[in-house]
């Protein structure tokens, strides 16, 4: 994440006497996922889908409010409301305005990011910088509303990138941030699983989900992620799946099942190093165990 573009062109009207839901999602565009490697339509039918459960959510009350980030190689950005006015949009017979808005505000400035991307490399997805900028999103929402107005937040990440255990004190850092603020984490994996969200989803409450057909997105979007926390008790949802609870080591950025952890700093080293490389803490070289020489019977 290279800069931080909050949008502020379009704050959100609240009323004092309702409940309001802020979701905001944010949608992997990086093209050097083997999915879009693959076959690059794929993008146009989760771009799709997105809008549509993104409609949805607004379709269900009038006091829902909306935001939607692309995650990229090198930056995150908003799409909608997107960091520039407002386009000026005709009404469609028979569709209403805000749908028509959503729809193409978020067609044009991804068209936009995708087309300012030069690099053919193959580089990971900057999920967790996208995932922060979401959490200041919702701050500095919470501050504009009025006292006694009830915001609901929860962020959705929709990705098909894999594992990137070289994030892993980021994602940690934007869990524990969304915990401590009472903000849901879920996730909808398009290709891959995902330990490192997966943690996420457990630590925060939310729901993670590894799409078993890709052509039935909409449906399990609307199916698992569209209901409210609160609702989902009510729900007959998929069965959680066992977190994998590996923590990467500092060395290597890898997944690892046993380490070695620094008494200071708590760092995680998959092998033995007489010097903490975080905060330099130099610990003693543990030596052989002494054996106890065993004493011989004497024989009568």
């Amino acid at each position: 994440m290279n800069n931080l573009e909050i949008p502020t062109e379009a704050s959100p009207e609240f009323t004092s006497t309702n409940e309001t839901s802020l979701l905001v999602m944010i949608v992997d565009s990086n093209p050097s996922q083997k999915m879009l490697r693959d076959n690059p339509h794929v993008l146009t039918h989760c771009v799709d889908s997105v809008i549509a459960f993104a409609n949805s959510h607004l379709m269900q009350k009038a006091q829902n409010k909306l935001a939607v980030m692309a995650c990229h190689s090198k930056t995150s950005e908003f799409i909608y409301p997107g960091p520039n006015k407002p386009l000026d949009i005709r009404q469609i017979d028979g569709q209403y305005e805000v749908f028509t808005a959503v729809e193409k505000t978020i067609k044009q400035n991804l068209a936009k990011l995708l087309s300012a991307e030069k690099s053919t490399l193959v580089t990971e997805s900057l999920l967790a910088g996208a995932i922060a900028m979401a959490l200041c999103y919702i701050a500095r929402i919470q501050r504009t509303k009025p006292a006694g107005c009830k915001l609901n937040n929860r962020i959705l990440v929709v990705t098909g990138s894999g594992d990137s255990a070289s994030q892993y004190m980021n994602y940690m850092n934007v869990f524990f941030t969304a915990q401590k603020q009472g903000i849901v984490i879920d996730v909808c994996a398009l290709d891959q699983h995902l330990s490192l969200l997966q943690q996420g989803c457990d630590i925060t409450g939310g729901l993670y989900l590894k799409v078993p057909q890709l052509q039935g997105l909409l449906q399990y979007l609307l199916w698992v992620f569209l209901p409210e926390p609160p609702i989902r008790q009510k729900l007959v949802l998929p069965p959680p799946v066992k977190v994998d609870y590996r923590a990467a080591c500092f060395c290597h950025r890898e997944l690892i099942d046993i380490g070695y952890v620094c008494s200071v700093c708590l760092s995680i080293f998959c092998k033995f190093s007489p010097i903490c490389t975080t905060c330099h803490t130099v610990f003693k070289i543990p030596g052989p165990l002494a054996v106890k020489s065993k004493k011989k019977k004497i024989k009568l």
